[in-house]
């Protein structure tokens, strides 16, 4: 899930940007209101969290400039205690509402079920449709060519992540938090068998490459298909 948070307190946005970012969310930081709002307007993001005080603007003059124009889920966050502004960006259409400083396990929590009470019927919300894989978020299960494969929950993880960057390089520790929730230590070879696991149970894709790629000293790469034959 891309996740838009708009928000000027830099050193709290980048501890819930880690924090959710290993809750395997995808987090863009916008630190002032003009660039906050076109950015929500993108159609790029699931879900926006939205502070009410911000640098050229107020947070529920943007909600009310979003809910102009899409039905794109709010969370917004405040540190006035004014209940008010919370009233306010209620009634105008905030998915929820949290008083800041946000507890990042609570904030990614009330996400979900912001996230859940918004998702639609549209099956490309819960599946992720790569070469003939097919991931199921909801079920936590892929199938290839309509069997089902028996991954782990870490090896689910590890897919997931590297599904929703295909073509891109994924730094090896930064898919370590997001599927393991933790960072490699020194000589640590779990996420290497991980993966050789995965592998394993992926097998090559039609083309008869290898789908998950190592690229030396970096991370790892999920290479789509190449050629005529690749959909």
């Amino acid at each position: 899930m891309n996740i838009l948070l708009v928000d000027d307190d830099l050193e709290l946005c980048e501890l819930l940007k880690r924090y959710l970012e290993r809750e395997l969310f995808k987090v863009t930081l916008v630190h002032d209101a003009r660039n906050g709002l076109e950015e929500a307007l993108t159609g790029k993001y699931q879900a926006v969290i939205l502070d009410v005080m911000l640098p050229g603007g107020n947070g529920v003059e943007i909600l009310r400039s979003i809910r102009q124009r899409s039905d794109l889920p709010v969370l917004m966050l405040t540190a006035k205690g004014d209940e008010m502004d919370r009233i306010e960006g209620l009634e105008i259409g905030a998915d929820d509402y949290m008083p800041k400083p946000a507890n990042p396990r609570e904030l990614a929590a009330r996400l979900r079920s912001v996230l859940r009470r918004n998702r639609t019927a549209d099956v490309a919300d819960t599946n992720i449709e790569l070469d003939e894989l097919m991931i199921n978020l909801d079920q936590h299960q892929v199938s290839r060519e309509g069997n089902v494969l028996d991954l782990t929950a870490t090896e689910f993880n590890i897919l997931c992540v590297l599904a929703r960057e295909a073509g891109k390089v994924v730094e090896k520790n930064r898919l370590a938090e997001q599927s393991m929730q933790r960072s490699l230590t020194l000589y640590d070879r779990s996420l290497d068998m991980h993966l050789s696991n995965l592998r394993k149970k992926l097998g090559p894709n039609r083309n008869g490459d290898q789908r998950i790629k190592t690229v030396r000293g970096i991370g790892y790469i999920y290479s789509p298909e190449q050629g005529e034959d690749a959909a």
